[in-house]
């Protein structure tokens, strides 16, 4: 019988307890470290839901890999009995001449995705939560809906521990350090172990746990903002998550609760965060004027004044294509970091991923695009 793999987990967050999760179930001695407790809030996977969506905006090697990832979800769910993901549909709009609308539609014929191409007068009867233009492109992407990110991670990592993993909570890593004949230690402020391999899934400490990494992980802080509509929504009301493109992009994704919606900006909105250790959790009054010009222009059936805020972090790569795979020179250290806000719909997959490098050395599954092997450039 072949020996055990004991892999360590960097990290239990958005990848870090899907990494923790495929890696018991294929058997390996896990042990999962985390500087606070999975689920927590200060890292990258709060907010309450996040966009799982098949249709792509600006890749279509994505594609793949959100298919691996809608099958893991499913297996999750199966496997706690826990509702992870919720497919409700997601809604594209924006100028149909536009460079990513165009995109849209490039992916879903490549692929084959399940859709429907909505007109301006069939969103206005359907989906009157909406304002869109005669101009405008409006595709409901039928294969998605929201995740729950908090639930999602808590549900993985206990996954993980009854299928023989051990989750150190409370336990930041202060270095993972490459042994000369194979291997990785780990070191923490109590103690060091040593492991056959490591994947190492730091979200926005990825630059003071890797501070001589060759490519650059730029850490945002991102606001997201909850309102609340004027009136009750109709009984049966479609509520799919959206997407804009154009002049004025976002998302947004009704609540669980059936009620607020959530909106988010993309990374031109977001600050620089200088250390992830003290991120500024106050959101000044002037960094609300585009969500309320938002409101004002395309979802005329919500209060401007939001009910709720809150801020986390993300990490950007400059091509805002993640880093997957070995640390150059060390085979036996697997980093994923720099998902830049596309991370959390192919988190299972990307556990999977981290899985077959650590265990095997190699998968099966297309990420040539954001691997680190020969690359360059971030």
């Amino acid at each position: 019988m072949a020996t055990r793999k004991r892999v360590a987990v960097v990290g239990t967050g958005t990848v870090g307890s899907q990494a923790a999760w495929r890696l018991a179930a294929r058997g390996a001695k896990v042990v999962a470290y985390d500087r606070f407790a999975p689920g927590h809030d200060r890292g990258a996977a709060g907010g309450e839901t996040r966009v799982f969506r098949s249709v792509q905006t600006d890749d279509s090697r994505y594609v793949p890999l959100v298919r691996h990832a809608d099958t893991l979800w499913n297996q999750l769910q199966a496997e706690t009995g826990r509702e992870l993901r919720r497919l409700t549909g997601c809604l594209f709009m924006g100028p149909a001449e536009d460079a990513h609308m165009r995109t849209v539609m490039d992916v879903i014929a490549e692929h084959g995705l399940d859709h429907e191409v909505i007109d301006a007068d069939a969103m206005a009867k359907r989906f009157p939560q909406f304002r869109v233009h005669d101009s405008d492109l409006a595709v409901l992407d039928r294969r998605a809906g929201f995740v729950r990110p908090e639930l999602t991670v808590q549900t993985a990592a206990r996954r993980a521990a009854e299928l023989g993993a051990r989750i150190r909570r409370y336990t930041p890593v202060r270095e993972v350090a490459p042994l000369a004949r194979g291997g990785v230690e780990i070191r923490t402020d109590s103690d060091t172990e040593r492991f056959d391999a490591a994947v190492v899934t730091p979200g926005p400490w990825v630059g003071d746990l890797l501070p001589d990494l060759p490519w650059g992980v730029s850490v945002c802080r991102a606001i997201s903002a909850w309102f609340l509509p004027d009136d009750d929504h109709r009984a049966g009301e479609e509520r799919p998550g959206f997407l804009r493109r154009g002049a004025h992009h976002f998302y947004g994704i009704p609540s669980p609760d059936g009620l607020s919606v959530k909106l988010g900006l993309p990374q031109a909105h977001h600050k620089p965060v200088d250390d992830p250790n003290r991120l500024d959790r106050t959101v000044a009054p002037e960094e609300l004027e585009t969500f309320t010009e938002i409101v004002h222009r395309y979802l005329p059936g919500l209060n401007p004044d939001p009910v709720r805020l809150s801020v986390f972090m993300e990490g950007y790569t400059d091509s805002s294509r993640p880093l997957v795979g070995s640390l150059p020179g060390c085979d036996d250290i697997i980093l994923l970091a720099g998902f830049s806000g596309q991370g959390f719909k192919i988190s299972p997959a990307m556990g999977d991923i981290a899985a077959d490098l650590a265990l095997e050395g190699r998968t099966s599954q297309p990420i040539d695009f954001i691997s680190t092997l020969g690359r360059t450039a971030a």
